[in-house]
């Protein structure tokens, strides 16, 4: 007589990709934090220091939320490109690094084109190279622990 009540784990290569793309994901939520953390610091210490982050277009502020909201969703992106690559593509490492340096090269245009004054305009500037500098770095080793 056989049961129908079958408990044995799927072992295999399906369910190992399944804990690389898991593991990875992890590793980018907490890169992901870290970057969060790092940007919104240095987003107060400038506005501290005397960076008043005013865009010319409207004489809008950049609050310090909008930075850490912003942030935050580009991290994500950055961690689903990164799974997406891993699950996908057979050099997931090599092209997440071209990915990720090509988006934070166009990232860096906005600051330029916002109409800012030369202090905002930079602190924003490096405000874009901040989180790049966590997670293409953490989400790269990553990768290169799960790539086969």
């Amino acid at each position: 007589m056989t049961s129908m009540n079958d408990t044995s784990v799927v072992t295999g290569p399906a369910a190992g990709r399944s804990s690389q793309l898991r593991g990875l994901a992890g590793t980018g939520l907490i890169a992901a934090l870290a970057a969060t953390a790092a940007t919104t610091l240095a987003a107060a210490l400038a506005r501290a220091a005397g960076v008043d982050f005013k865009i010319s277009g409207g004489g809008e502020t950049i609050p310090l939320s909008g930075v850490t909201v912003v942030t935050g969703c580009f991290s994500l992106v950055g961690i689903v490109i990164a799974v997406a690559l891993l699950r996908w593509s057979a050099r997931p490492t090599e092209r997440f690094v071209w990915t990720a340096g090509s988006l934070t090269a166009i990232s860096l245009a906005p600051p330029l084109l916002a109409g800012a004054d030369a202090a905002t305009t930079t602190v924003l500037l490096g405000l874009h190279l901040v989180p790049a500098a966590v997670m293409i770095p953490a989400l790269t080793r990553g990768l290169r622990t799960r790539a086969v």
